[in-house]
């Protein structure tokens, strides 16, 4: 019994000593590392099993707070090639660190040549501007855009075929599925919000600007400058949201709904969690299009 006590306790161990997710690798297996969950989804489908992916970011932990440990250093020297997404809030100083550290590792900018979005997008329209800052720089939500993933998966590939030229026919083939993929979950969103009845939505934080402007929609944040908003910022909120006649709300999956719920009763507003993390990408764009294209209830 002990002895089994001991192995159990064992494999306790070895998973939180983990740094995040991945597919599993065994001894010898070549390495790669991405930021976020939607990265592994789209290299998977890219190389196959002819590498390890891990991910940086554990599920569950916003990439814009998250710090890696220093151990996450040492592990990361295992990799050929680190994709970071571009400008979340610790990949800068990190890529540099790593490339100090590890000069072998190669590291590639997945959002090279995306055309970028100011990261201070809250609202707008024709006639007016509501700007409130979320981010310093840009934008990194990039992958809420199916058209900017084109190029955001075209990175990775290019880097793949540089790093293993011998499978090159065979990367290219994936991604052409992938493109595929992509393809029928923009057609399918735009499908589904052509039949939207509202154009706005608001969101804790505002990690859905690509997306908002692939699909003419429009972004209202509820957080302030990274920070939960004041009385007199929800107020001028609710007050937009009125003229709007917005009714969705969204939260992501670990943030605090007490600010959103307060916004939903003021505006007879419904509040949908999401999670734009999702390694499932397809799915979960195509579930919040639904949800904006829906039949809102009455209250």
């Amino acid at each position: 019994m002990q002895k089994y006590l001991f192995l159990f306790s064992f494999a306790l161990l070895a998973f939180a000593c983990g740094t995040g997710s991945s597919k599993g690798s065994r001894e010898g297996e070549r390495v790669l590392t991405v930021t976020i969950e939607p990265q592994r989804y789209f290299l998977d489908r890219i190389v196959g099993n002819a590498f390890a992916i891990n991910t940086l970011v554990p599920v569950g932990t916003s990439p814009e707070t998250y710090e890696p440990a220093p151990s996450v250093m040492v592990n990361m020297g295992k990799s050929e090639i680190y994709f970071m997404v571009g400008d979340l809030g610790f990949e800068r100083a990190w890529s540099q660190r790593l490339a100090e550290n590890n000069p072998e590792v190669l590291i590639v900018n997945c959002s090279d040549g995306v055309e970028r979005m100011e990261g201070h997008e809250h609202h707008h329209d024709e006639g007016d501007a509501h700007h409130h800052h979320h981010h310093d720089g840009m934008d990194p939500h990039v992958w809420s855009s199916p058209k900017a993933v084109k190029l955001f998966t075209r990175n990775m590939l290019e880097a793949v075929v540089n790093a293993d030229p011998g499978n090159e026919e065979i990367y290219r083939e994936n991604y052409r599925q992938l493109l595929g993929t992509i393809e029928r979950t923009d057609s399918t969103i735009q499908t589904l919000l052509d039949n939207a009845k509202g154009r706005s939505f608001i969101i804790y934080h505002p990690a859905l600007g690509y997306f908002a402007r692939d699909y003419g929609l429009s972004q209202l944040s509820i957080e302030f400058e990274g920070k939960n908003p004041s009385p007199s910022q929800i107020k001028e909120l609710v007050d937009i949201a009125r003229a709007e006649k917005v009714n969705t709300i969204f939260v992501q999956m670990g943030f605090d709904k007490k600010n959103a719920e307060v916004i939903a009763q003021e505006i007879n507003g419904e509040i949908f969690v999401i999670d734009p993390l999702a390694y499932e990408w397809d799915e979960e764009l195509i579930r919040i299009a639904s949800i904006l294209s829906r039949e809102p209830v009455k209250k």
